[in-house]
C-alpha cells in the first residue's frame, strides 16, 4: 500500500499427510506469490509516469479538465475559437484509445494546456512522480544545447561532440520535428515559438524523456561549424542529476547567469552612464513587493535618484534591458513606465473573469476537506466580486473604480530622449506589460528578440490551481484577462510576444567568446547616429 506499512502475512499449516503437505506448500507459494506481485503492485502504485493508467480514469480525468477549462479559465478562447478548442478535445477524447501509460496521458494534457497558448498556464504531474524522476539513474540526454544562428547547437565542452557543433537529429528524429513536439512542455502566449527555444535549452532532456521514455542511449547525427559533412555519435544516457549537473557547466554560463540565479535584492536592478550621452538602465526582475514593502521603497528612491541623474547629465539615449524579466508585482512596472513617457496611461484598458464564484471546488487544489471549502473561499468570492462587479454576457469586469484602471501620469523626471529597448524569449507577464507599454512610445526602438509575453494582452493576475481526481495531475492557470493600454501598431500582433524593431539574435562567434551581441548592436546604432 502506498504510504502504508509493510504487513507481515503468517501461514500455520497442519501436517496430515504427504499429498495434503504437497498441496498445501504449492498452495502457500502460489498465495505467497500472488500477494508478494500485490505487495510490488503496490508498494510502487503512483510513483512511475510509465505505469499503465486506465482508459476509464484517462476519460474520466478528461472529463474534469475541459469542465475546469470552460467554467473557470477566462482565457479558454482568447487566442483560439470555439471551433477550434471544441476540434483538439474531439481530437483528445478519440487519441485515449491509443494510449496506454499515464505518461501519455499526461502528454495529452499537456498538449491541451498549451494549445490555449498562455505562458500563466502550467500542468504538471504530482511531487511523488517528480521526486522519483529526479531519482532517475539513467535514460536522459547528456549534453546541453542552445539555439544559435537558426540552429541548436551544444553549449558544453569536454563532451564528445565538440562545442558549437549543429545537432541534426536524436534517435533518428529530426531537431525541427523534436522542436515541435517538445515546445509544448514550455507555454507562451499565443502561438509565439521564440519563448519554447528558452525552456527547450534548459530542459531538453526532461523534456525527451517526458514525451519519448527513457533511453538507454542516443545516436547522435551531427556537424562541426562550417562543415558539409554530418557525422554520427551514440552516447550512454545519464542520470537527471547528471544532466543537470552539466547543465551548471555550460559554455555560455558567464552571459547567460542571470537567466537561471535566483537573484538578490541588489541584483534586480542598476543604472550605469556610458558615455556623456548615453546611459543603460537594466531591470531584471519587477518582483521587488507591492507599495507596503519596503523592497518597493528602496526601487523607487534607486529610479528617482537614476533619472535625477539622467536629466542633470542631459542624457539624449537610454538603453532599457529588461531581457531577464520575467514578471513580479505591481506597481514596480507601472512606475518604471511613469519615467519613460510623455502620456496619461492605465494599467490596463479592460479585465475580466469568467466566473461569480469559483467554480469546481471539489477539484480545487487548497490541501483542505472538500466539505469545508465552500467556507474558506467565501472570503476570496467576495473580493474577487469587488473587484470584478459588472457582469456582461456572462464575463465578470472591472470597472471605472479599479487601480487597474486609474489614470496615471508621467513622472516630472520622465526621460524624453531616444530609447532603445532590449527584449528577449525570457520576457513576460509584468515584464511583457511594461515593454509593451515602452514599446509603443514613438521615441522607442526594440531591439532582440520576440517576448514570450503578448503586446496587446495575456492572462495574468490571479492564479488558481486545479488537481483532476484519478491521475492527481495539477493544472494552474491564471484567471484574468487582461487588454494592455498599448497603441495598435502595423508591426505588432495579437497572437504574438512584442515583435522587435530590429531583430538581433547573439551570433555564433560571439557565442563562442560569450559577447553581447544584442548589447554591442545598439551601442554602435547609437555611435553611428
Amino acid at each position: 500500500m502506498r504510504g502504508g506499512k509493510q504487513t507481515l502475512v503468517c501461514f500455520r499449516t497442519v501436517h496430515s499427510s504427504n499429498v495434503g503437505n504437497h498441496l498445501k506448500k504449492n498452495f502457500v507459494i502460489k498465495r505467497l506469490s500472488f500477494l508478494l506481485i500485490i505487495f510490488i503492485t503496490f508498494s510502487g502504485f503512483g510513483q512511475s509516469i510509465d505505469e499503465p493508467f486506465s482508459q476509464k480514469k484517462m476519460k474520466q480525468d478528461l472529463a474534469v479538465f475541459k469542465e475546469i477549462r470552460q467554467k473557470v479559465n477566462s482565457g479558454l478562447y482568447k487566442y483560439r475559437t470555439k471551433e477550434q478548442i471544441d476540434s483538439i478535445y474531439n481530437w483528445a477524447e478519440n487519441e485515449i484509445e491509443n494510449l496506454i501509460t499515464y505518461r501519455e496521458f499526461y502528454n495529452l494534457i499537456i498538449t491541451l494546456t498549451d494549445f490555449e497558448g498562455s505562458s500563466h498556464n502550467g500542468t504538471s504531474i504530482p511531487d511523488k512522480k517528480w521526486e522519483n524522476l529526479r531519482k532517475e539513474k539513467s535514460g536522459y540526454f547528456p549534453l546541453p544545447i542552445k539555439w544559435i544562428d537558426e540552429k541548436w547547437v551544444v553549449n558544453f565542452k569536454n563532451g564528445e561532440i565538440p562545442l558549437g557543433a549543429e545537432i541534426i537529429s536524436v534517435n533518428d528524429i529530426p531537431m525541427s520535428n523534436l522542436i515541435t513536439e517538445l515546445g509544448k512542455y514550455y507555454t507562451t502566449d499565443g502561438i509565439n515559438l521564440t519563448g519554447k527555444r528558452l525552456g527547450i535549452r534548459s530542459h531538453f532532456p526532461r523534456y525527451f524523456r517526458l514525451k519519448y521514455g527513457l533511453q538507454n542511449d542516443f545516436k547522435i547525427v551531427y556537424s562541426k561549424h562550417n562543415s558539409n559533412k554530418n557525422e554520427e555519435i551514440t552516447l550512454k544516457s545519464v542520470s537527471y542529476a547528471k544532466y543537470y549537473s552539466n547543465f551548471k557547466k555550460i559554455h555560455s554560463l558567464p552571459i547567460d547567469r542571470i537567466y537561471y540565479t535566483t537573484l538578490k535584492e541588489n541584483q534586480k536592478y542598476s543604472f550605469k552612464q556610458i558615455d556623456s550621452l548615453s546611459g543603460i538602465l537594466k531591470i531584471h526582475s519587477f518582483g521587488m513587493g507591492n507599495e507596503a514593502s519596503e523592497e518597493h521603497i528602496k526601487y523607487t528612491k534607486f529610479l528617482d535618484s537614476v533619472f535625477t541623474k539622467i536629466n542633470k547629465s542631459n542624457l539624449k539615449n537610454l538603453i532599457v534591458d529588461v531581457r531577464q524579466n520575467g514578471g513580479g508585482d505591481d506597481p514596480n512596472d507601472l512606475i518604471t513606465y511613469s519615467y519613460l513617457t510623455q502620456r496619461k496611461f492605465q494599467e490596463n484598458k479592460k479585465a475580466w473573469i469568467s466566473f461569480e464564484k469559483i467554480p469546481l471546488l471539489k477539484y480545487y487544489n487548497i490541501g483542505i476537506p472538500k466539505f469545508i471549502r465552500p467556507l474558506v473561499v467565501g472570503k476570496y468570492n467576495k473580493e474577487l466580486q469587488e473587484i470584478f462587479p459588472l457582469e456582461k454576457n456572462g464575463k465578470y469586469y472591472q470597472d471605472e473604480n479599479s487601480d487597474d484602471h486609474k489614470i496615471r501620469l508621467p513622472n516630472e523626471k520622465a526621460f524624453n530622449g531616444k530609447i532603445y529597448l532590449l527584449i528577449s524569449p525570457a520576457v513576460g507577464s509584468a515584464g511583457s506589460l511594461f515593454a509593451s507599454m515602452v514599446a509603443g512610445n514613438k521615441n522607442t526602438t526594440v531591439i532582440g528578440e520576440e517576448t514570450t509575453g503578448g503586446y496587446y494582452g495575456h492572462n495574468g493576475h490571479t492564479p488558481l490551481e486545479y488537481k483532476l481526481p484519478k491521475s492527481k495531475i495539477v493544472t494552474q492557470f491564471s484567471i484574468v484577462n487582461l487588454e494592455q493600454d498599448v497603441p495598435e501598431k502595423a508591426n505588432q500582433f495579437y497572437n504574438r510576444g512584442i515583435i522587435p524593431d530590429i531583430e538581433i539574435n547573439q551570433t555564433y562567434d560571439d557565442f563562442l567568446s560569450n559577447k553581447d551581441t544584442q548589447l554591442n548592436y545598439i551601442l554602435n546604432l547609437i555611435t553611428s547616429e
